[in-house]
């Protein structure tokens, strides 16, 4: 997959949380839990991780555990509850080493990349988190369109510093304007989202820019959910701190 694929594609998933938070709060909850899904296929395979297929299980159980666990603390913005998935997701990493049968090689590794990846799955509660705080669809509505946005853009062929500042910039104007036109977000709050998931994207398209790997399907399916998964907790934590 090229780099402007990848862009193109994060800005769908982006898209489809935007849209999601605008028809139902439970569409979030099925977004969160595709993308969850996404980049637990994919994550192994780009963290070169020795045993894919339990890394994947480790991965996918922690994410919709914390999408399920979020979603059912009802209209109360805590996280409280992904303290017990993330330390669920710990027994389960060692879990996974104890299974294999292979000498164990690149322990260290394995068990590192697997609670990372479980860490980024964890994020995508925060798109249902945010949808619990006060305006929090319009939250959710606001920083996905400023994602995508930001995402589209980083697909356009220019300079890497170019890049950076285009998607950052485009991303603080849509959360600008999306926050001016949705009710309970002013402009304040949505530019400033939009500088946090710019920012965000625009880090992890330069990480990724050289990846050999994300020519590759399934690593690519990580790299793409990647961005939209984290955003869900900055978005969480803007709102948390500006809107309450």
């Amino acid at each position: 997959m090229t780099v402007a694929t990848r862009s193109v594609v994060t800005a769908a998933l982006a898209a489809a949380v935007a849209l999601a938070g605008f028809v139902d709060p439970r569409a979030v909850v099925a977004a969160a839990g595709l993308l969850v899904l996404l980049f637990a296929v994919g994550w192994p395979t780009l963290g070169e991780l020795p045993m894919p297929p339990g890394s994947s299980a480790v991965v996918a159980l922690t994410g919709v555990g914390a999408v399920a666990a979020v979603w059912l603390v009802g209209d109360a913005p805590q996280l409280s509850a992904l303290a017990v998935v993330m330390a669920s997701a710990l027994v389960l990493a060692f879990v996974n080493e104890l299974l294999r049968r292979d000498g164990r090689e690149r322990l260290i590794e394995s068990v590192s990349g697997t609670v990372a990846g479980s860490v980024v799955a964890l994020c995508a509660a925060g798109w249902i988190a945010s949808g619990a705080l006060a305006e929090g669809e319009s939250l959710v509505v606001v920083g996905a369109l400023a994602l995508a946005v930001g995402s589209a853009v980083a697909a356009l062929p220019v300079p890497r510093w170019l890049s950076v500042v285009t998607v950052v910039a485009a991303a603080a104007a849509v959360g600008a304007l999306g926050g001016a036109a949705v009710p309970g977000v002013d402009l304040r709050v949505g530019a400033l989202l939009g500088v946090a998931v710019g920012v965000l994207v625009a880090a992890l398209d330069s990480l990724f820019d050289n990846f050999v790997v994300l020519e590759r399907r399934t690593p690519a399916l990580a790299a793409v959910a990647l961005p939209v998964a984290v955003s869900g907790m900055v978005v969480y934590i803007v709102g948390r701190v500006l809107v309450g």
